[in-house]
Order: structure tokens, then sequence, then C-alpha cells
């Protein structure tokens, strides 16, 4: 009941991913993790082999620009790392993704429990999506709220559209739903970088950076898109108190600005007074 890791980057140190953070925050109860390190201008590679550890491997990967519309180029760079992984089970996080160490536990022994139960394909880790700073997580209707991190292997399972979930033979995984929690640190960075980082990553999806946003200024890119900011109460995994410390910026959220459309606030009214979000959209199979 071993686990493999994987994860892809490109110029992740120049656009301030958390990509140590990630690799780190699962390495303990992983036998190996796998990189597809895409070519690049910066030192992502040193510091990955500054980790020296021998878990990890690199595969040194070529982007494909013709894949740069629609995310496909995640997927195709997801999916090369997957098919090095060895193990019985994979543990997948994007570079700004990071488990809680308190989370590490449960992921033992969720595959313990089921490893026998070939029914259960993967595990639904809930997602908390950071904004602005490290103190608010986005509640609006358009930011997942549960996504597949961990699957079995050898069972033809492949990224799906962007990488951001999974599928075998085009068909939704069998999964179970749990309370372990994702720490998505998308959209916490200093305004500066993040402009750079929201440039890169919108480029991957229209082939240009011609819609890309110029300048995220104070971070009041969230009133453009209608976001709705919770605060958040609890902690952060311990390794990132370090960065957490070092924060250089000021994120001032303001409500009574926020711009969300009618059918939002009707799913965000539902989702609060049930405790489901109507209409979401899941590429999965929630098993009871």
């Amino acid at each position: 009941m071993l686990i493999s890791g994987y994860t892809y980057l490109k110029n992740a140190s120049s656009l301030g991913y958390p990509f140590i953070e990630s690799i780190l925050s699962v390495l303990s109860i992983c036998e190996e993790f796998i990189i597809a390190l895409g070519e690049g201008e910066d030192d992502t590679e040193k510091l990955i082999l500054n980790l020296k550890s021998d878990k990890i491997k690199i595969i040194h990967t070529i982007w494909n620009k013709d894949n740069f519309i629609g995310g496909k180029e995640f997927s195709r760079q997801a999916d090369i790392a997957l098919s090095e992984c060895k193990h019985e089970w994979v543990l997948h996080l994007q570079c700004d993704e990071i488990i809680h160490e308190n989370d590490l536990p449960k992921i033992i022994k969720l595959i313990k429990n089921y490893n026998s139960n070939f029914k259960i394909e993967g595990f639904l880790f809930k997602y908390l999506h950071f904004y602005g700073n490290y103190d608010y997580i986005c509640n609006s209707p358009q930011w997942y709220r549960n996504e597949i991190r961990l699957f079995r292997n050898k069972i033809n399972v492949k990224p799906y559209r962007d990488s951001q979930g999974f599928r075998i033979d085009n068909r939704k995984l069998n999964v179970i739903k749990t309370d372990i929690e994702v720490f998505h640190y998308s959209r916490v960075s200093n305004p500066n970088l993040l402009s750079k980082k929201m440039s890169a990553f919108q480029s991957m999806y229209n082939n240009s950076n011609n819609d890309a946003p110029k300048n995220v200024g104070n971070i009041t890119i969230f009133e453009q898109n209608g976001e709705s900011l919770d605060s958040f109460n609890g902690t952060h995994p311990s390794i990132m108190n370090n960065r957490i410390q070092k924060i250089d910026w000021i994120f001032n959220y303001d409500p009574k600005k926020v711009r969300m459309s009618f059918k939002y606030k009707l799913k965000l009214f539902f989702e609060k007074l049930t405790g489901y979000m109507f209409f979401e959209y899941k590429n999965y199979k929630i098993l009871s």
C-alpha cells in the first residue's frame, strides 16, 4: 500500500508558487515523488535538488505551445509525471496546493481502510481557496468545493481537460468524500508577482497574454470577478509559516464592493442554508 506523489512545474520559483512547501507537505508519506519539470529560466530545479531527497525523481520536459489553449498542456504534463508513478496509490498536488500535517495520518488510514475495496477508485479532498492574503478564503460558487487528489494507480486514470480532475476512459471515478483539506494558495502573493503569475497562467488557456490581467494593483481583481470571501479562522500547514511571516503587502477586503451575479448570490444563499451547492460541477461520482 505504497504511495507515489507527483506534480508538474515550469518557472515555479520566479512566479512565486509555494512548490517546495507543496512537495514537502506530503513527501514523508510518499515512497517516491515524480516531478515533470518544464524547461525554465529560473532556479526551480536548483531548489528541488537542494532538498536532497532520494524520493524525488525529476523528468525534464518540453512544453508544447500548440497545447496552450484550454489548459491542455497542463494535462499533458500531468500525464507525463503520472505515467512514471509505480506504486498502488497516487497522490497528486499542484504546485500551489498543500496538505496540512494533521491530515497525513488520515490519508494513510483511508488507504488501509479501502485498499481491498476496488469499487473505490479515489478520494475527494475539500478545498480552501485562499485569496488576497492568508486570512481569507473564497466562497463564491465559481470556485470548486472538492476535487480528487488521491486515487488508485494502474486503472487507466488520466488527467481530465486542464488536469484539475481525472477520469477513466472518459468516465467519472467512483470516489469517497473526505474531510481532508487542500490549502490552495493560488491567489496569495505580492500584487506585482501575482500579476505576473496570472498572466503566465492565463496564457495557458488562450495561447497569448493579450487577455491576461496586466496589473492586479492592490488585488482588487476580486471585485471584477465577483468574489465573495470568508475569514479563515483555522491553522495553516506549519510548512507555510515562513512564507506567512514574510508577507510584504496589505490586502483590504470590503464586502460592500463585491459584485456578484444574482445566480451566484442565490446559489450561495442555498449553500449556507442547506450545506449543499446546487448545480455544482462534479467531475466524479460519490459512493455512499
